[in-house]
């Protein structure tokens, strides 16, 4: 893969850390587009990653400038998109959630088109384009249902999957998307469905913990979510792809139950409160598997164990 020239925008964060780690693991050359290049959470999860072909650019995802020029003069082959915003932000400040979420993610289609050269892309959409369960019939949603997106987020990556399509009728630019739900394991500390992953790390220091959010929450292990982003990259399909991804839908209360299974110390320091996450929650993901076979599907019990092995560590 030495010949792959990937940008990934939002390397700081969960996702984007795993998925630099899997590319640099498969010999590509990676840059990654940041606020930052703290690197704390590539540190985390890859303390002895080699970095030789790794190097980092500072900007903002809205300078249409800086990142047209990036991608041209940089010779990037292949965009793995996953600078954004999450949805507290964006309820609170849907101007600027815009502008960092659509216009950025139109900044990264345009920069593609321009760049004198086909370059592929792999970008983050969310469950989020769904609204709340009791708008749906009561079955696994396709991508064939209709988005009814309750949350000015779901409505930014409703947008950005349009605009793909667009960008793929009018310039021939193939791009694949995923829809996440609940993305958990060792890095995610931020946003709505970050909970699991927080009670998972004060159980780590031995701390307590309440969830500030109920009911059934379909768990997707960043490992596996960051090499579905991975693999879309890469497959061999044209087209403007949008999939959902599904991991395995469990209630939080039997979450907790599962960990205190796992980590008996930690029973009695966990609990749970707070409204349910307005997104309906069961994923139907035969497109995806059909799109690109054999992605890997962590277990929720395994993913519990793996990231408490880290934490711990």
């Amino acid at each position: 893969m030495t010949h792959h020239k990937v940008l990934v925008t939002g390397a700081e964060g969960c996702i984007g850390a795993w998925v630099t780690k899997q590319l640099l693991e498969a010999g590509a050359e990676v840059i990654t587009y940041d606020l930052t290049a703290h690197n704390q959470r590539l540190q985390l999860i890859a303390p002895d990653l080699s970095r030789g072909r790794l190097h980092h650019e500072l900007g903002r995802i809205e300078d249409t400038a800086r990142l047209k020029s990036l991608v041209k003069d940089s010779g990037i082959t292949h965009i793995v998109h996953l600078a954004a915003v999450l949805m507290p932000y964006c309820q609170a400040n849907p101007v600027s959630g815009g502008l960092i979420n659509v216009i950025g993610t139109l900044n990264v289609f345009e920069a593609a088109r321009d760049a004198g050269r086909a370059v592929r892309i792999s970008y983050a959409s969310s469950s989020a384009v769904w609204g709340p369960e009791d708008l749906y019939e009561n079955r696994k949603l396709n991508e064939q249902d209709s988005p009814l997106p309750s949350t000015h987020y779901g409505i930014f990556k409703h947008a950005n999957e349009s605009s793909a399509m667009v960008f793929y009728k009018t310039n021939g630019i193939s791009s694949f998307a995923l829809r996440p739900w609940t993305v958990y394991g060792p890095g995610r500390d931020g946003g709505l469905t970050a909970a699991p992953t927080l009670a998972l790390q004060q159980v780590a220091r031995g701390e307590s913990y309440t969830l500030p959010v109920s009911g059934p929450m379909d768990l997707q292990y960043v490992e596996d979510v960051a090499a579905a982003f991975v693999a879309g990259l890469f497959a061999d399909i044209d087209g403007a792809h949008v999939c959902n991804l599904a991991g395995e839908v469990i209630d939080m209360r039997d979450f907790v139950t599962l960990v205190e299974e796992i980590r008996p110390r930690a029973k009695g320091t966990l609990a749970v409160t707070g409204p349910r996450v307005p997104v309906a929650n069961r994923m139907d993901d035969t497109l995806l598997n059909r799109l690109i076979p054999g992605l890997p599907k962590t277990p929720v019990a395994d993913g519990i164990r793996r990231t408490l092995a880290v934490y711990e560590r």
